[in-house]
């Protein structure tokens, strides 16, 4: 077998590519490699978000406090994105048809794919901005106008057409991408060197020094990834194999992280570096020294442009993908009339174009304090269930997960309860009766708190009466696909 095979994704019809199981689980024989699946995680690892991440924690706390928050985020999103990929793994399935069978029932999954979807449509028009923000920089083009937003939906079309196969296309995308990204990248740090002066760690410090809310606010920001992350790559973990182990799993997500973390780092060092060449307040110094588009215009020129758009497309190949499986699932409990999972890419395009004047990097710290609220609580809930709930107690099967309409329940009450508790916990933090950057650790916690006592009391009968004869015909389903490929 040849090295490059260990990056490619198994054959399958043009229609299988374009849906992607959205709906349905992924089967034996359309399984990937963890080196093809890590390959196109690497889209993620070089989303212009990470430097400006990055950049945040470092005005905030500096160095080296600044390693707290992000050890905190590569190892807590390595454990759950560990769990949670394994079950994607053995089950086949997304985790917005994961949470059908895991806590939630088929119309209240609808609500977590919804709350899903909306931060991919924030991290789609990030993303987007960026690229924007660089060519008003260098062709005068303002940021609010007509003209930025036909920018963005030139270069929105185009991660659409990447996308538009899914796991197929955007793996020839991040095979051809990354080398370009790196040859560029490369050159904007000589030409940053060669140009400005750089401003190394030991002089990465914060104005009034390090305080305990400083701290707090930058573990809050990370805190927003440590679940996101894990359900980025699950998206993409249910194509790996089921022999695959945990210390697999764990495994890609640790690379991904590591690389991650290699970028934020950068992220400061531009910002540090390029913030005495911004006016305005330090406040709006700030913001501009953690927008890596304008940065790289700045330094690069018309390069940077080029660098940025590669950038963008390569990450929002995957928020496309990701946010249309969300409302496939969304869609596929709430009307008979079935989508097609390209489509929901169209929509998610068409309300980036129509929200892009937003401009959405000025409100990144309060979107992923609410969206680690909603994310937070709604995937500790389905680990709880999993772990606790099935493979403690024994309260419902820990394999073959149900997720079909008819065989689950519609509205699990002991997840939906769980869920509003863990988001009512949070809001009072949104809305000020405690400090917004303690809002998402106390929702992920209030909802396992909550759900595991109700599925006790309710003894499981919330999973649906036929949990158990599903098993045995998707067992029975399963053994049939193993000898009709044995045949072949």
């Amino acid at each position: 077998m040849s090295l490059s095979s260990y990056f490619h994704g198994p054959a399958t019809s043009l229609d299988d590519q374009i849906e992607s199981y959205a709906t349905t689980r992924v089967p034996d024989s359309q399984r990937w490699r963890r080196p093809a699946i890590l390959l196109v995680l690497t889209g993620n690892v070089t989303a212009m978000f990470w430097f400006a991440l990055g950049g945040q924690m470092g005005f905030l706390v500096g160095w080296p406090a600044l390693l707290i928050p992000i050890a905190y985020m590569v190892i807590g999103a390595t454990v759950v994105g560990a769990l949670v990929m394994r079950i994607a793994s053995q089950e086949g399935l997304s985790l917005p048809l994961l949470s059908r069978g895991l806590g939630f029932g088929a119309r209240g999954s609808a609500i977590a794919s919804f709350v899903y979807a909306v931060n991919y449509v924030f991290y789609f028009i990030f993303e987007g901005s960026i690229v924007s923000h660089g060519l008003s920089e260098i062709a005068g083009i303002s940021i609010d106008s007509a003209g930025a937003s036909v920018v963005f939906a030139v270069v929105a079309l185009i991660a659409l057409y990447y996308s538009w196969r899914g796991m197929h296309s955007m793996n020839i995308l991040q095979r051809f991408g990354m080398p370009i990204f790196l040859v560029l990248f490369v050159i904007g740090m000589v030409m940053l060197a060669n140009g400005y002066v750089l401003v190394g760690p030991g002089e990465w410090a914060v104005q009034d020094g390090v305080t305990a809310t400083a701290m707090w606010q930058a573990l809050s920001l990370a805190n927003g990834q440590v679940v996101f992350q894990a359900l980025i790559a699950t998206d993409y973990g249910r194509f790996v194999k089921r022999s695959v182990s945990y210390a697999g799993t764990a495994g890609v997500m640790l690379v991904e992280l590591l690389m991650i973390s290699v970028v934020m780092v950068l992220g400061v060092f531009l910002g540090f570096t390029m913030i005495s060449h911004f006016d305005g307040t330090r406040g709006e110094q700030e913001l501009a020294a953690t927008d890596p588009g304008l940065i790289f215009a700045v330094v690069m020129g018309v390069l940077g442009v080029i660098f940025a758009i590669l950038t963008q497309v390569r990450i929002n190949v995957m928020n496309l993908y990701s946010g249309s499986l969300a409302l496939s699932n969304a869609w596929d409990v709430l009307s008979p009339k079935k989508i097609g999972r390209q489509w929901w890419m169209v929509l998610l395009v068409g309300l980036g174009v129509v929200l892009y004047p937003i401009n959405v990097l000025q409100y990144t710290d309060k979107f992923l304090a609410v969206t680690g609220i909603m994310t937070n609580t709604w995937i500790f809930i389905l680990l709880s269930d999993y772990f606790v709930c099935r493979k403690l107690l024994g309260l419902a099967p820990s394999s073959q997960i149900e997720y079909r309409e008819g065989r689950v329940k519609d509205w699990n009450l002991c997840g939906m309860a769980a869920l509003a508790a863990g988001l009512a916990v949070g809001a009072l933090g949104v809305a000020g009766a405690y400090p917004m950057h303690f809002a998402s650790f106390a929702a992920m916690l209030v909802g396992p708190i909550v759900y595991i006592p109700l599925a006790i009391l309710t003894k499981g009968s919330q999973y649906g009466s036929t949990t158990q004869a599903a098993d045995a015909d998707d067992t029975a389903d399963d053994n049939r696909t193993e000898v009709a490929e044995a045949l072949e």
